[in-house]
């Protein structure tokens, strides 16, 4: 059965079924176990880290699109204001007396 990087019993040229039989089941098990427990606790805490991230990016992200947001009103009001002030010069041109 395989473990992720370890094997049970170990592949090499030294294993005889004298030194599978030196051990136990249970501690072969217990040893299997244990290391399980560790992979377990590591993923949970790259979990964790994962999680945290994402909550730190997904914060950024929104602060992006709200400044986005007001860029964009930014944006619209001063263009409404040129086009505003644009109109206004050329009726004051249009206004004004033609010098002779």
């Amino acid at each position: 059965m395989c473990y992720g990087s370890q094997r049970l019993p170990p592949s090499g040229d030294e294993v005889t079924p004298t030194t599978v039989r030196a051990r136990p089941p249970t501690d072969v098990n217990t040893a299997v176990v244990e290391t399980l427990r560790l992979r377990l606790a590591e993923t949970e805490a790259r979990l964790q880290e994962a999680r945290a991230r994402e909550a730190e990016l997904s914060k950024k992200l929104f602060e992006m699109k709200r400044f986005v947001s007001v860029m964009e009103i930014l944006e619209t009001y001063l263009k409404q204001r040129f086009l505003d002030q644009q109109h206004q010069l050329s009726l004051l041109i249009s206004q004004s007396p033609v010098p002779k």
